[in-house]
């Protein structure tokens, strides 16, 4: 396939003309290439009818544009930052700049950057307090598993409630799928190694190790509850 970066570019210039700016960002900028990576393009344009999300093949690469105006790129990073994870502010924040006709795209680089840097808002009490609940719920529920279908789909729940709650506690964005464990291994790297390395084994039925990881995530978070919590 064709230079990514050039093809990112011949795209935009053959869809949107009319672009204020545009940005590349995802893993074909990285050494976590592979050959299933695709080109993740966010536009900028004036034309409201225009903004969406779209997935497409172009030049042999598999394609997903997000498409924004001033406006709904501002809606859109603040509704995602209210819920401590923004894929797009991660895209402009660490993406590059492909088109910038009139200085926006670096306006809202420099903003996307910021705000990533700063990270998401705080956990409130009650907040901490209900993921630490639901962990250790989950983990008392895997303990005392005996069904091989069950066990799976707990570990597989307890690998996110526990990698999400580290970095709640942390102050770090969230992600979903392998951006969450990118986001944790940056984070807290003993943590990604104990959670991750024990998972596979816990899946076959030896879940010690695993549910031990668990509860280290826990008792660095404020430690187990259930008995005596509620919700009022």
């Amino acid at each position: 396939m064709d230079d990514p970066v050039l093809t990112a570019r011949a795209l935009v210039r053959d869809r949107f003309p009319a672009a204020r700016a545009a940005f590349l960002a995802g893993s074909v900028l990285t050494d976590r290439r592979t050959p299933t990576s695709d080109l993740d393009i966010v536009v900028l344009v004036d034309d409201p009818l225009a903004a969406g999300r779209e997935n497409l093949m172009y030049r042999g690469w598999p394609v997903e544009l997000f498409v924004q105006t001033e406006s709904r790129w501002h809606a859109f990073a603040d509704q995602e930052t209210a819920k401590r994870s923004s894929p797009l502010l991660a895209m402009c924040a660490e993406g590059m700049l492909l088109v910038d006709t009139d200085g926006l795209g670096a306006a809202l680089q420099d903003e996307a950057r910021t705000r990533w840097a700063a990270g998401p808002p705080p956990l409130s009490e009650q907040e901490h307090d209900y993921q630490r609940y639901i962990l250790t719920d989950l983990l008392d529920d895997l303990r005392g598993c005996t069904d091989p279908a069950e066990r799976a789909y707990l570990v597989s729940h307890l690998l996110q409630r526990a990698s999400e709650l580290v970095l709640l506690v942390g102050g770090h964005w969230l992600g979903t799928g392998k951006w969450l464990s990118r986001r944790l291994a940056a984070a807290a790297p003993e943590v990604h190694r104990a959670l991750s390395g024990s998972a596979a084994q816990a899946m076959t039925g030896d879940t010690k190790a695993f549910a031990e990881a668990v509860a280290g995530v826990l008792d660095r978070s404020g430690g187990t509850l259930w008995d005596g919590y509620a919700i009022r």
